[in-house]
């Protein structure tokens, strides 16, 4: 038997020639500029964290003045700053593309990420029952949001034929009965834009992607399910399980903690896979592979975070 060759472990190169992946220790956004939008609290906050440790300015577009000018101040020696935007708004959204390129000469990535769940009362998630007011204005933020952050941030990317947008839609995405007519639909329609961008963006060499996650214990999520409990106070005929979240969070003495592990231990009972908890820094650990060189080749994609349940379960609490 011939003797093995064993390469000179020192002349090898790190990568190969056409890769232009950053090595594994180096911060992975080093020089580029963000936005994220709904970025002072949940999975907004997590990803601009994580985008500033990586080296990334960052620009946190928010209606929540008091938690965003308070992040960004935390976040200063790294380039964070805050502009109040509403996305629904196309002036706000607009203002705020122009005064990240003003203030940091250009835009890599853009992330829209702002959104509501809207009501998830038992009784208001009939068909039969449909608010059009409500469905109109979880249509404003959620889809016209995102559809205006791609259109400024394309603005601004063409002329240097680069760049990266992401938005965050939903395991209600994916599936029918994984959440509210309304939140259902306005998800669907991200991924429709999401498609759509990529493929009239790729021209560019812009990347257009978005995130599907299963259910984070952020305090929209955990807000929702009380707020079902106190509006769904009469009605019998909850869901079992509906009614256990709800339950969870309604207790006057649960404090902020208690609350997240309880819908915590809630996401866990529902989900396929074992041993893992979903939070908010898993879901900007995706957003940092979208906005990174490392998925230089993934574009149009809708990148599920969800543990297995779109492809194990259906129709939850509906």
């Amino acid at each position: 038997m011939p003797a093995q060759v064993v390469p000179d472990q020192k002349n090898l190169p790190l990568m190969n020639k056409e890769s232009t992946a950053a090595p594994f220790t180096t911060r992975r956004l080093e020089g580029k500029v963000a936005v994220v939008t709904g970025g002072a609290r949940g999975i907004g906050e997590a990803t601009v964290r994580l985008f500033a440790r990586h080296g990334a300015k960052v620009v946190i577009g928010d209606v929540e003045d008091v938690l965003g000018h308070a992040l960004a101040a935390s976040l200063s020696p790294h380039g964070v700053t805050y502009v109040h935007c509403d996305v629904s708004s196309e002036g706000d959204v607009e203002k705020l593309i122009q005064s990240t390129v003003s203030g940091f000469g250009r835009l890599d990535i853009m992330f829209n990420n702002a959104g509501v769940l809207g009501s998830q009362a038992k009784h208001k998630k009939s068909i039969v029952d449909f608010d059009a007011e409500e469905f109109d204005r979880i249509m404003g933020v959620n889809v016209r949001g995102v559809a205006l952050g791609m259109k400024h941030a394309a603005r601004a990317m063409i002329p240097r034929g680069t760049g990266c947008i992401i938005s965050t839609a939903s395991v209600a995405s994916v599936l029918g009965g994984l959440g509210p007519h309304s939140y259902t639909a306005s998800k669907h329609a991200i991924v429709g834009l999401t498609k759509n961008a990529a493929c009239e963006l790729g021209k560019y060499g812009i990347r257009v992607n978005c995130i599907s996650p299963f259910g984070v214990a952020t305090r929209m999520l955990i807000n929702a399910w009380r707020n079902s409990h106190i509006d769904d106070d009469d009605d019998e005929d909850e869901d079992d399980e509906d009614a256990a979240a709800a339950t969870m969070m309604s207790s006057s003495n649960t404090t902020a903690r208690e609350a997240v592990e309880k819908a915590e231990e809630m996401v866990r009972g529902l989900a396929n896979l074992k041993g893992a908890t979903l939070r908010t820094s898993d879901i900007a650990e995706a957003a940092l592979y979208l906005a990174s060189d490392e998925s230089r080749y993934v574009s149009g994609h809708n990148l599920v975070v969800d543990g297995g349940i779109t492809t194990s379960r259906n129709c939850i609490g509906l």
